[in-house]
């Protein structure tokens, strides 16, 4: 079976163009995880490289699957300069490596959350995960293989985070729309939840 990483980075250098810098990181027991960086303009963009490498599996089934299962990368943006979001390479890793160590699907919808600000001084400690296709394409491998989708993460607030659990995501991205809220400000504020 063909390597799908170099199909993978492939497609996020198409979408985002050359990355300025990466970072990789090993957890015992998992494949390594890579972080890519691109800049563009005030944009700073993190996207894993690896987390696609193996199916994600029903942490109920009784055998993982090889072959079948969603595959993943993440991708978050937020305006550079405004605070040292190159911090959030471990945090994102951490993210990446969620299917293999905790046995976790990722899907649109989804709170992910590891414990501590995404970079330091945040006011986020989880993401939500949006519906993938708008930045960058998904990419369609060779049957049976299911198709890498790009997951964009959005950095959610823990009042923030609370109302999601509450209410649902599709609330919580109404409020931000109707707010205006710019999800790319590494240091926003809680969206109004009353």
């Amino acid at each position: 079976m063909a390597d799908v990483l170099p199909l993978v980075e492939a497609r996020l250098r198409t979408a985002l163009g050359e990355p300025d810098a990466r970072a990789a990181v090993t957890f015992l027991g998992t494949d390594r995880i890579e972080v890519l960086r691109f800049q563009e303009g005030d944009i700073v963009r993190y996207a894993t490289l690896g987390m696609s490498a193996h199916p994600m599996t029903d942490p109920t089934a009784v055998i993982a699957d090889p072959v079948k299962g969603p595959r993943a990368e993440l991708v978050l943006s937020v305006r550079a300069g405004v605070a040292d979001t190159d911090k959030v390479l471990r945090p994102l890793a951490v993210l990446g490596a969620s299917p293999q160590v905790e046995g976790l699907v990722v899907a649109p919808g989804a709170s992910l959350d590891v414990g501590e600000p995404l970079w330091p001084g945040a006011p986020f400690t989880s993401v939500l995960v949006a519906e993938p296709g708008g930045l960058v394409e998904d990419l369609e491998l060779d049957e049976p293989l299911d198709p890498v989708r790009f997951l964009p993460l959005l950095p959610m607030t823990p009042n923030e985070a609370a109302w999601k659990r509450v209410h649902g995501a599709q609330s919580l991205q109404e409020r931000w729309l109707n707010h205006g809220t710019d999800l790319r400000d590494p240091s926003r504020k809680s969206v109004p939840l009353e």
